[in-house]
């Protein structure tokens, strides 16, 4: 299985993993489940942060590593996929994590209901 990992759910998972699913826990645990966080995750994090709105860890950059997660970059192909979608959502962010897992076959965990509305392969926490 190949997951891609809303904000929230990366920071519960590195944070806070009591806050997931007994199933969710064990699919990113899992050593068989391919695990991706996008770039625009980063971006979000950063953004939140500077803010002031989002405590994330120090050494975050090291956990994604030590985790195993790979990093999927914004390309133009996700972007175009914008302008099919649905306005069920107006987050930029998770519009274009939509796109994503979308156009790279991915399963988007999250916690967002809204997110659930779209057609993309979802599971919720």
């Amino acid at each position: 299985m190949k997951l891609l990992l809303d904000t929230q759910v990366l920071l519960w998972w590195l944070m806070t993993p009591k806050r997931l699913s007994a199933r969710v826990a064990k699919l990113i645990a899992s050593g068989r489940t391919q695990v991706y966080v996008s770039a625009v995750t980063s971006w979000e994090i950063e953004i939140k942060r500077a803010l002031r709105k989002l405590k994330v860890p120090a050494d975050l950059d090291e956990q994604l590593v030590a985790n195993r997660f790979e990093e999927i970059p914004l390309r133009a192909r996700h972007t175009r996929l914008l302008r099919e979608l649905p306005s069920h959502h107006q987050d930029p962010f998770d519009r274009i994590l939509i796109a994503q897992a979308k156009v790279e076959g991915l399963t988007l965990v999250t916690a967002d209901a809204n997110i659930l509305r779209y057609p993309v392969p979802t599971i919720e926490t």
